[in-house]
């Protein structure tokens, strides 16, 4: 039987994944080209040969998504697989849509197809939104594992931008992350890591990681990126929720795929949100999955020097992914600011290059910058932008601190935040209890 030709519609992540585990080695497909959106500076790159095995001696093309009708046609591809996350379910069947209108098949893998098993204890962290909060509860499930004696290891969804040459990348002191040329969005999920002397894997090859993990680890944390779902099969899945985006639960992929699947559902930011959402959320998850235990946890943000932020004027750095395909207008830099009494100061007018782009592509960003750093030309960027700004301290609510990579002219001041049980059940017993007899 001839090889059926397949597109992966992808966003460096998932679709890389995917490939990996279903079709590399599979005589039943030819995949032709992965598409890309979302992250930048994907398009026209190729998935390199020695990860796509002997059947692409050439790699695989990797196209912009807008051009998915027309390689359909040219390739005379019969199946297009769908392999990325954060997206509505509206515009995940739109694809499906110009997919079929164009003669061939849309399909989604599911965790059976795509999920790999290991001998060791997994937790996965993962969420309904981009920007839920996954990482404060990642780190307080690394937190309550080492106060129990037991060694976690860390395995991070692929953030591939810089480098598609590193299938296993291991992150464990700073001069890891010059070591990979680690972009901005990936310090942000690593450099917390690094300071608690947590080792973390990330990279391209995740049954390569998975190996190499299990060599160093009592526990694997897998710490989900976007909304998508572990790559690993939990043993015990936490799904995070955000009540500042009360009525989402049911209406993004894979979103509601992952509540679905939960063990246990965690409500996030009840400090910030109303009681209101806070209850809608709770009602809305259990509506989806009846079995799930609910824990409601606080996000708690402290800034390192309140002085220079206290009544003045600041220019707040949000993370960059939660405003963008999160959808956030802002997020903890400007929470911290308020409770502080500073005047947020509006930096559009001064944005420029990319960081203009983003303001007009994601109009729904408030009065702040978004962190994005994918390459030298957005850090410039970046760069001008906070230091064009009338303002008189730089507030970083990014985890990463840019002054690493970036000159900034200004005072700085940085958000710290972490979750916080609140009321019963507490979430940091449970999972003391269920880290010790999983590790047992």
């Amino acid at each position: 039987m001839l090889a059926r030709n397949a597109i992966i519609l992808g966003a460096a992540g998932r679709d890389f994944h995917n490939f990996n585990i279903y079709f590399r080695d599979n005589p039943d497909y030819h995949v032709v080209a992965f598409t890309a959106t979302q992250i930048p500076f994907i398009v026209n790159r190729i998935y390199p040969s020695d990860l796509s095995g002997y059947l692409y001696p050439r790699g695989i093309p990797i196209y912009n998504e807008d051009k998915l009708l027309h390689l359909i046609r040219d390739h005379k591809v019969q199946d297009v697989f769908f392999a990325y996350s954060d997206v509505s379910h509206e515009q995940v069947m739109h694809l499906a849509s110009i997919t079929q209108a164009a003669g061939a098949t849309f399909h989604l893998l599911g965790p059976t197809d795509t999920m790999l098993s290991t001998n060791k204890p997994v937790v996965a962290v993962v969420a309904v939104r981009t920007g839920a909060g996954k990482s404060t509860v990642s780190h307080l499930v690394e937190e309550v594992a080492r106060k129990l004696g037991v060694k976690p290891v860390v395995v991070r969804h692929p953030m591939p931008y810089q480098r598609l040459d590193a299938p296993v990348r291991r992150y464990e002191t700073y001069d890891d992350l010059l070591k990979y040329e680690a972009t901005i969005e990936e310090r942000e999920e690593f450099e917390a890591y690094e300071k608690e002397g947590v080792i973390v894997f990330a990279g391209v090859d995740y049954e390569a990681i998975l190996r190499e993990a299990e060599k160093e680890s009592d526990i694997i944390i897998w710490d989900g990126g976007n909304n998508d779902w572990s790559f690993y099969k939990p043993n015990l899945n936490i799904v995070v929720v955000d009540p500042l985006r009360a009525g989402e639960e049911d209406r993004y992929y894979p979103g509601e795929t992952n509540i679905r699947m939960a063990d246990i559902i965690v409500v996030n930011k009840v400090n910030t949100a109303s009681k209101t959402d806070v209850q809608k959320t709770i009602e809305a998850s259990k509506r989806l999955n009846p079995s799930a235990e609910v824990f409601k946890i606080r996000s708690e943000v402290k800034v390192d020097r309140p002085e220079l932020v206290r009544k003045k004027k600041v220019v707040v750095i949000e993370d960059g992914p939660t405003l963008t395909h999160g959808g956030l207008k802002t997020a903890a830099g400007a929470e911290a600011a308020e409770h502080l009494n500073a005047t947020i100061v509006d930096p559009r007018e001064s944005a420029v290059g990319s960081v203009a782009e983003a303001y007009k592509r994601y109009p729904w960003i408030g009065p702040v910058i978004p962190s994005l750093g994918y390459n030298s030309s957005q850090l410039k960027d970046l760069e001008t932008t906070i230091n064009t700004v009338k303002c008189d301290t730089v507030l970083l609510g990014t985890p990463a601190d840019l002054r690493r990579l970036i000159t900034i002219s200004k005072p700085v001041a940085r958000v710290h935040f972490r979750a916080v049980d609140e009321g019963k059940p507490l979430l940091t017993e449970y999972l003391s209890e269920k880290i010790r007899r999983l590790c047992e």
